[in-house]
């Protein structure tokens, strides 16, 4: 049986990687090609890369980026940010990408319906970011976090499921960075909900935190991004990822 799968999510802006902290202050972290050699390296399971100045700047997709991504890079990954249509989805993935991840277009359910359809559920993520507006509420934000589009983040992932999306991708804007934990009523109010698998991001600090989010939240994939890019209490940048025996003891 194979153990959960364990994500880095890496952050591009421009041609560098960026670490933020609640969508806020992004922290260059590095080259995204040595990333791809360390992760290489190291095993890990898959990758997922979003260009979160894609669509706030509305630039394309790093074309002759992700190609160089998808040359190097021995595990499956997922690319996000600046895919509106179709055809760009299709050149992405013609590229080598396995994956490709909507976020600000997936308001537009037809899209997420016609990629599903073209391309296969399997291949169609959908990344819902979402923050606490209210003691017990949370809404939906989109362009990076800044834009409120006022839908609630369990109605909006039951809409993407029935358009087609093959998978989740959860974001807790509010954990975003702090490595304090995922946010596992969030997870929870999503997993209940939708039968496709669940991919938990957003505060992860430390394995058990992995573990938490599958057993007590539900979650069918954990990722994470500070953890993977910091080291130490000063946050050192130093790209890292757990052992196979480290995670065989948290995660199954």
């Amino acid at each position: 049986m194979l153990r959960t799968r364990v994500i880095p999510v890496l952050l591009l802006r421009g041609q560098g990687l960026v670490k933020t902290i609640k969508f806020q202050d992004p922290t260059y972290v590095g080259d995204p090609i040595n990333a791809v050699r360390i992760f290489n390296d190291k095993e890990v399971d898959e990758l997922v890369f979003l260009d979160i100045t894609a669509t706030i700047e509305k630039h394309p997709p790093q074309f002759e980026l992700i190609q160089d991504i998808a040359t190097e890079c021995f595990m499956p990954f997922g690319y996000g940010g600046g895919i509106h249509d179709i055809e760009t989805a299709s050149k992405i993935l013609k590229m080598g990408s396995e994956k490709v991840v909507f976020n600000s277009a997936a308001v537009n359910l037809d899209l997420i319906k016609q990629a599903a359809e073209t391309f296969g559920n399997q291949s169609v993520v959908v990344s819902i970011d979402a923050k606490h507006v209210g003691r017990d509420k949370y809404e939906v934000f989109t362009h990076s976090g800044t834009l409120n589009i006022k839908k609630d983040p369990v109605q909006f992932a039951q809409d993407v499921e029935a358009a087609g999306a093959g998978e989740i991708l959860l974001n807790s804007i509010d954990r975003d960075g702090t490595m304090k934990g995922y946010d596992l009523i969030l997870l929870t109010n999503i997993t209940s909900v939708v039968n496709i698998p669940v991919v938990a991001v957003g505060g992860a600090g430390m394995l058990q935190h992995f573990k938490d989010a599958v057993k007590d939240g539900g979650a069918s994939a954990v990722a994470a991004g500070s953890m993977f890019v910091f080291h130490g209490p000063h946050r050192a940048v130093l790209i890292n990822y757990p052992t196979q025996e480290d995670l065989k003891e948290y995660l199954v």
